[in-house]
Parts: structure tokens; sequence; C-alpha cells
């Protein structure tokens, strides 16, 4: 099943970055815009949730380049393209199917990853801070706590 063209090694990196650092689905990654990242006075942040997350180097400065890169945008409905990983089809993002087999691929469990992510935040932070920052739910994150 070919659901998008294979995305070049940064979106990966990229990917499997903001999965694991900041225990996003990929369902939610890849329907992140360019709206979401902002960067002023040597600071990149990605929306996520209030108030924005910081994105560490050198994964700030692979973004910012994967954003003046990106896949398939080179057809004529698709150069205005608004989506982190803009998909094939004009006005869609990239498939998280496609992503998903992608990180699998390079041995990193999507939905592992991103749990295991989300557990060491709740260690390390207040879950209501977690829930407001990564946009989780505060039941979920107080539960994780709980867990953890």
């Amino acid at each position: 099943m070919v659901l998008g063209a294979r995305p070049e090694p940064a979106a990966r990196v990229v990917t499997g970055s903001i999965v694991l650092l900041y225990a996003q689905p990929l369902s939610r990654v890849v329907r992140l815009t360019l709206d979401d990242i902002a960067h002023a006075e040597e600071q990149t942040v990605l929306q996520l949730g209030e108030p924005p997350s910081p994105v560490p180097e050198p994964l700030a400065e692979l973004l910012l380049r994967w954003i003046d890169s990106r896949d398939n945008m080179n057809t004529a409905t698709n150069r205005a393209c608004r989506w982190l990983f803009p998909g094939r089809r004009a006005g869609q993002p990239l498939h998280s199917d496609v992503l998903a087999a992608l990180l699998n691929d390079l041995g990193i469990p999507t939905t592992a990853g991103r749990a295991a992510a989300i557990r060491q935040h709740v260690l390390e932070m207040p879950a209501p801070v977690v829930a407001e920052a990564l946009s989780y739910h505060r039941v979920t994150t107080a539960k994780l706590a709980s867990e953890a």
C-alpha cells in the first residue's frame, strides 16, 4: 500500500524527535503546520499546548532546515502548503501510516516511544503542567503520574 512518497531522512529525524521528546502521536504530528513553529531571538518553539514548547538544538536547526526543504512541494497546488509534512495529495498532510512505517524501519516504535516519553515527563514535572504543555487531558497525565 503506497500512501505517499518516502520522505527524506530529515523528515524521519524530525518526526521521531517530536514523538520521543514531546510524546506526540503521529496522527497529531502529521497535522502540525508551519504556524505551529516559531523562531525568534535564537529560540525555536513548537506550539503543542500552552505555553509553546522550546525545541532544543540540534533539533531546532534540523526542524528549520526541514521547513525550507519539505517534500511534496513541487506541484503547483502544493507550493503554498502550510503542513509541516505535506502529503502527495494537494492540501493534505502526509499520512501518519507512512511516517509510522519509516520510523519502525529505523527501529523507533512510535507507540511505545510515545508512552515512555509521556511517563518520563510526568516523573519530572507536575502532571497538570505536562497536560497543558503537550495538549494531553489532565486525567490522563494524572493517571500516568500515579502509575509511574
